[in-house]
Parts: structure tokens; C-alpha cells; sequence
């Protein structure tokens, strides 16, 4: 199987536990050249800033800023060429509930997962040229299940799954594909041993997903052999 080397711009990999590194690492293993985006006053607060060392050209580049967008193509640009494959992992979190939800936090996860996001996809259309691209945000379970408690959080992530299908459809003519995943519960490093346990024991599998798992089907939806998979909400959950 001939893949043709690519040109790919991942937001969100600030750590090497992560999506966004597994994902980076096999388009690089695969010969695509690779560029990433990180935050690092927001990777600091996390249990697992220490595992921050990134081998590819990066950029840090915070996505509340309405300006963020273009000037991180115009650096992927400068260093790639252009910009084939769009990978959207970068995420806001904070937890919150009906009762504790306030204002800022909301608007920060709209701002920075649905806005930011867009206008990524507006400057990755704007910029692109011929006939072939790919396009993959990620989402959590908030199409399969109620998530009380990440209010804030899971109305951004399904405003990114309408926001994909939409853009499905507009990109479609231009050999543009555009798709959504799933990864379901994922050792990222954020999780708890109780937590561990806990997704391992409601899994059929009797396992919790790893960002390997992700990027597999991340680098296969940004192959040719995904040409005709786009508008989907791809579950990589492990019957879980």
C-alpha cells in the first residue's frame, strides 16, 4: 500500500500520553510531516505537565483568541508548506453541573472547543488547495449517555459533532472529508486508579481505551482508504 507523504497540523498535544502524540507519532512513522499546537499556561496545571517533551515543530498558541487560528496556520505554513490533514484534539475542561455552572466557564468551553475549532476549519478551507484533505475533531459520549456533572463540557462537544456533519457536507466537492471520533473512556493520564478500574469493569472488553487505540483510527480516517467515510461520528469505545 503506497500513502503518500501528507502534511499535518494536530492540535492539543501537549503531553506524550496523549491522542494528539499517538496520533502525531504514527502520521510520523508513516512519513507525513507533522506540526502541533500546545497551550502551555493551560498543560502546566495537569497532573502530567512533566511528560511535556515534544519531538515536532510546535507552536503554543491559546485558542480563545480569535487571532489564534490564523496565525497557527501561518506558522504550520512556514514550515510544512500547507496543511493537508486537520486534527482537532485540542480541549477545554472543567467540571460542572445545573447547579455550579457559571457564565465564563461556559462561554471559555464554547469559545475555545466550538469557536476555535471553526475557525480552524475556515482557515484550513481558506488555505487548501487540491483535491484531497481530511479533517477529524474528537468528542467524548455525550451522543450516547447524560453527562451531569461536565455540563459545560459536553454541550461544546456536541455542538462540534453537529459543526462536523455540517462541514461534511460543504467540503464534500473538494475531496475534503471530515469526520468525528469517539475514543470513548481513554488513559490520557487524567484518570484515577478508582477510575481506571471503574471504566475497566463496565467494559466488555475488561480494558480502558489507550490513545493508541485513537490514533489509529484517527491516521486511517486521514488515509486514502477513508476517502469515502465523512459526516460520521466514529465510536472507538471497545463495545464500552
Amino acid at each position: 500500500m503506497r500513502i503518500p507523504k501528507r502534511r499535518a497540523l494536530i492540535t492539543g498535544v501537549g503531553h506524550r500520553r496523549g491522542i494528539g502524540y499517538a496520533t502525531a507519532s504514527l502520521f510520523a512513522e508513516r512519513g507525513d510531516s507533522v506540526f502541533v499546537t500546545r497551550f502551555g499556561a493551560f498543560d502546566r496545571e495537569r497532573p502530567f505537565s512533566q511528560d511535556s517533551d515534544i519531538p515536532w515543530p510546535s507552536l503554543d498558541a491559546d485558542l480563545s483568541n480569535a487571532l489564534a487560528p490564523a496565525r497557527i496556520f501561518d506558522a504550520a505554513e512556514a514550515e510544512m508548506g500547507g496543511v493537508d490533514i486537520l486534527v482537532l484534539n485540542h480541549s477545554f475542561f472543567q467540571a460542572d453541573d445545573l447547579q455550579t455552572v457559571r457564565p465564563e466557564v461556559l462561554d471559555s468551553h464554547l469559545t475555545i472547543n466550538v469557536r476555535g475549532s471553526v475557525l480552524l476549519c475556515q482557515e484550513f478551507a481558506r488555505r487548501h488547495t487540491g483535491d484531497w484533505g481530511r479533517i477529524v475533531f474528537l468528542t467524548s459520549g455525550q451522543g450516547l449517555h447524560p453527562m451531569p456533572d461536565n455540563l459545560s463540557y459536553a454541550a461544546s462537544k456536541g455542538a462540534i459533532e453537529a459543526v462536523s456533519l455540517t462541514l461534511a457536507g460543504a467540503l464534500a466537492s473538494r475531496g475534503i472529508t471530515v469526520n468525528t471520533v469517539d475514543p470513548g473512556g481513554t488513559d490520557t493520564g487524567w484518570m484515577s486508579d478508582d477510575q481506571k478500574d471503574a471504566w475497566a469493569a463496565a467494559s466488555p472488553r475488561g480494558r480502558i481505551g489507550t490513545s493508541q487505540d485513537a490514533a489509529r483510527l484517527i491516521a486511517f480516517l486521514s488515509s486514502d482508504e477513508g476517502e469515502w467515510i465523512t459526516g460520521q461520528i466514529v465510536r472507538s469505545r471497545g463495545s464500552a
